[in-house]
């Protein structure tokens, strides 16, 4: 029983034990308070974003879509936290178990988090190229996404919400006309690739538009009466509404907001932006680091691994400097597929032995299936080379791990196996699965992001390649390090364009010079960081946590330590602040000494 201290005079004992239930019961009843708020708040919150509801596998709102950027959700998003908030201060943590304490600290830095936020108005520069709604309505009306097409009742819903999303285009233009007449717009590279995106869905007939895919993959099981309502219902509202709306946003966009976009690239130029800029940075990096302090880890990390580089050349037989051996890697014939579809077999082939090694290092694995799927045409000139989206752990949807084949000859097979353990295992699938599988952590938990303990356990993984048993390839484990010099130059132009004041020119001619990095790729990804600033710098700050936090408890427990258990030990309570874990996996070190 908790709460009571065994000793030896049995009169002690039995009044040791009363005053345990006393305070045992004292904190069942602050538990269930805990308990009570967190679900409140998670139900609510579905509520408010549906598709956020249908990410996790909750489906009673798939007949609605939120207007993220409009005035009444922002209002209810902020008395919901507020209130939220108010509520947990009112119970006292110190009275709580650790688990308890940690869910508590989570939930109050997410909330304050967030209604911090508030005074930067993103909303007022809704689309970029990089997180465009529009593009993730098409994968969502396609059946590629999250949405379900199952039952005729799935394909109910998705009509329903055709209705809400025109609600949000409309939104988005208001937004963005408020916007202009702020001075809050994005950079007009950013907005001209917005532009073929949203063409590509601007079609002729509804046969010929990504919502039919659908209606072509319909269950045999559906009546025939259902099939022809169906059919003709979707055929009506892609031909005269989908499209139509694609054409509006992409009219305005095109002929008159393109003019109101700016010719700078970071928040730096926007009002506020210094602030902006440092608010996206704890956020995202869950520290209290400074813009400076940031870059200039990243130049200490750049400069060390350019010296692993030159090792590799060394064994590799390389004669040339290092800028030499980054040409030789980005051009020669032996490092490229010729077709989209041998890279991507290539990630599936990849699977299975990786799968196998897994258990070298870790003890705990996810139950949640994963596939590798090619990134959709028409988003794959903007998209990243590679991203995962999280499956259900009811089964119902597999993680994915979507990769670029897009310009097949800027994508280098050496860059292929570090990509694919960031990805998928022992990656963010692997991760994120075992987060949504923990049935015992609260739902925000158990679905909640922090982006520095995800994308930081993301490019630990990547470094794991050599104890795993991967990376044999010295070319590979080039690409090891190439993936993390990536992350580690990510910190440099990241600041750079955001803090700094760098152009677009500036950010690539540095890419150019310290890495191997395609063309293709490095305007990708230059123009990833002005789209989304700060969400760079998680990984390695993260990367470097955690692994700064596994030295510390190698040396603290020597012979004792045993690397199973501490991969357990930081995945099974769900990502986390930094500094929680850090102090976590200091109590589960003291506990074994």
């Amino acid at each position: 029983m908790k709460g009571v201290v065994p000793v030896v005079l049995a009169g002690v004992l039995v009044l040791a034990a009363c005053g345990g239930e006393h305070a045992a019961t004292e904190q069942s009843d602050l538990q269930a308070e805990l308990a009570v708020l967190f679900d409140d708040h998670w139900q609510r919150n579905l509520e408010l974003n549906p598709l956020m509801a249908t990410g996790v596998g909750d489906y009673r709102y798939n007949d609605r879509l939120a207007n993220s950027i409009g005035p009444n959700f922002r209002h209810g998003r902020h008395m919901l936290n507020e209130e939220s908030l108010q509520r947990l201060m009112q119970i006292n943590r110190d009275d709580l178990e650790y688990q308890d304490q940690l869910s508590y600290d989570m939930f109050r830095i997410l909330r304050e988090q967030a209604l911090e936020g508030e005074q930067f108005p993103a909303h007022l520069q809704p689309i970029s190229q990089f997180y465009l709604f529009p593009s993730m309505f098409v994968r969502l009306g396609s059946g590629s996404s999250l949405h379900p097409f199952k039952t005729v009742e799935d394909y109910d819903d998705f009509l329903s919400r055709v209705d809400d999303f025109v609600v949000w285009v409309d939104q988005a233009i208001e937004n963005m006309n408020d916007g202009a007449a702020q001075g809050i717009v994005q950079p007009r590279v950013l907005m001209q690739k917005v532009v073929p995106q949203l063409t590509s869905q601007i079609v002729e007939n509804a046969e010929d538009s990504g919502f039919w895919a659908p209606i072509e993959n319909m269950p045999a099981d559906f009546s025939d009466e259902d099939c022809a309502r169906l059919k003709a219902a979707y055929a009506d509202v892609i031909e005269n509404t989908i499209i139509p709306t694609f054409q509006r946003l992409n009219n305005f966009i095109g002929d008159e907001h393109m003019g109101a976009t700016r010719d700078s690239y970071g928040l730096l130029d926007l009002p506020n932006g210094d602030n902006w800029y440092a608010h996206r940075v704890r956020v995202r990096t869950t520290t209290d680091m400074t813009p400076e302090e940031i870059h200039q880890i990243g130049l200490s990390e750049v400069a060390r691994i350019h010296d692993e580089m030159r090792s590799v050349m060394e064994e590799v037989g390389f004669e040339g400097d290092l800028d030499e051996f980054f040409e030789f890697m980005n051009t020669d014939e032996q490092f490229f597929f010729d077709e989209p579809d041998q890279l991507i077999q290539g990630y599936r082939d990849m699977s299975d032995h990786i799968e196998s090694l897994a258990p070298k290092l870790f003890e705990i694995f996810p139950k949640t299936d994963f596939e590798v799927r090619r990134v959709e045409p028409f988003r794959e000139a903007s998209a990243s080379g590679g991203s995962y989206q999280a499956g259900t752990p009811d089964g119902a949807r597999p993680g994915i791990f979507y990769a670029n084949a897009y310009d097949i000859k800027g994508r280098p097979n050496w860059a292929m196996e570090s990509l694919y353990l960031h990805e998928a295992i022992p990656g963010h699938h692997f991760q994120i699965s075992l987060q949504q599988e923990a049935g015992n952590l609260p739902e925000f938990r158990r679905f909640g992001r922090f982006t520095a303990f995800s994308e930081g356990w993301g490019l630990y993984a990547e470094t794991l390649g050599k104890e795993l048993g991967v990376y044999t390839d010295p070319y590979q484990y080039f690409g090891a390090l190439n993936a993390e010099l990536w992350r580690s130059i990510r910190l440099i132009v990241d600041t750079g364009i955001h803090a700094k004041g760098w152009t677009r020119q500036q950010v690539l001619d540095y890419m150019y010079e310290n890495s191997a990095v395609a063309e293709t790729r490095a305007v990708s990804e230059a123009e990833r960081f002005m789209a989304i600033p700060a969400q760079a710098l998680a990984y390695k700050i993260g990367q470097l946590k955690i692994r700064e936090i596994r030295n510390k408890a190698e040396a603290r427990l020597g012979d004792d330590f045993d690397i199973k258990a501490f991969h357990t030990e930081v995945l099974k309570d769900g990502p986390m602040p930094l500094s929680m874990l850090d102090a976590k996996i200091d109590r589960w070190v003291d506990s074994q000494l």
